[in-house]
């Protein structure tokens, strides 16, 4: 029987600001839960998103809500509790406790095959003007893999071109945050592959792509605010490419490998993303690595400090999770 221990909200200094097309910060706040049973302890972090109107109160009063109805398990968890940050901190926390009494790895007790080499990631780009964006480029001349955050309108047009013209020997990846209109979709995206971008993740609102049915997707399109869960893959073949699966949205790495799996059964590619967080929440979202077309776990790189131990990232590639960090 497992239970709750301790939710705490922590906070750690963005390197700099970290800006998309719905507003900048400076430092990541975070929620860490702790629990406990048999001996063990277990931890998972979360970040509330404000975008599925969650806040660090809400999310807190959700997981000692929860936790005070009965003991702590997975199965409760995935039954009672919806999707979304509040459930991924316990579930991740859940899995760490019960691989440590198991005494086997997160890969193993999830039926999974594991991903023990370094992965290339994204880098992400915060949104700026063209310059500021080169200027990060440039400034991430070991990153070869970049991913821009965009806001719309004919400024992502010249935000592509400059950031190809600054560095042609990088991939890139898009990222519109639903910053984009209907009318942006055949300009931006002819653009967009003029460029070599691999990837335009979420150019239209959740709720409101109906336009992707009916436009010629020059670069795939990925889904990330318009795909949570599982149930909502089987919809989206007809709009997108490819979804972005994070362990905030889906509500920790049980669900989120029911995603990656549904995604792969649907012909989708996957990229595996993650909120702006430290390395307590990289290492539960490694398990998705070996789903991943694309992977995109900087959260740590972005930020002025992390946690130790830390994952370690090095030239573009993120290594497998450090003993001691998780799980």
């Amino acid at each position: 029987m497992f239970r709750l221990d301790d939710v705490s909200t922590e906070t750690f200094p963005v390197a700099g600001a970290f800006t998309i097309s719905r507003g900048s910060r400076t430092e990541a706040a975070v929620i860490v839960v702790r629990v406990s049973g048999a001996g063990h302890e277990g931890r998972g972090e979360c970040v509330p998103y404000a975008r599925y109107a969650e806040s660090l109160d809400s999310v807190a009063a959700a997981i000692r809500a929860h936790a005070a109805e009965g003991p702590l398990s997975r199965e409760r968890l995935a039954r009672d509790l919806p999707a979304g940050a509040a459930r991924n901190a316990l579930d991740c926390a859940l899995i760490e406790i019960e691989c440590r009494i198991a005494g086997r790895s997160p890969a193993e007790h999830l039926g999974l095959c594991g991903v023990a080499v370094p992965r290339l990631t994204c880098f992400t780009l915060s949104l700026g003007s063209a310059q500021s964006m080169v200027d990060a480029a440039i400034a991430a001349r070991s990153m070869p893999l970049l991913k821009l955050k965009l806001g719309g309108g004919v400024e992502d047009g010249e935000r592509m071109r400059a950031v190809r013209a600054a560095r042609p020997d990088a991939r890139l990846v898009a990222d519109a945050n639903e910053a984009w209109s209907p009318d942006d979709l055949g300009p931006l995206l002819a653009i967009a592959r003029e460029c070599g971008v691999e990837l335009v993740e979420q150019p239209l609102p959740a709720g409101g792509d109906e336009a992707l049915r009916h436009v010629e997707r020059l670069v795939p399109i990925c889904a990330d605010e318009s795909c949570h869960q599982a149930a909502d893959v089987a919809a989206l073949a007809d709009r997108y490419d490819a979804v972005n699966v994070k362990l905030d949205k889906a509500g920790g790495p049980t669900e989120a490998v029911a995603v990656a799996r549904a995604a792969r059964a649907a012909g989708l590619s996957v990229m595996v993303g993650c909120m702006l967080s430290t390395s307590l929440s990289m290492a539960p979202a490694w398990l998705l690595a070996e789903f991943a077309d694309w992977l995109d776990l900087d959260g740590p790189l972005l930020l002025a400090r992390d946690r130790t131990p830390a994952t370690v990232y090095r030239d573009g590639l993120m290594h497998p999770p450090p003993a001691g960090l998780w799980g």
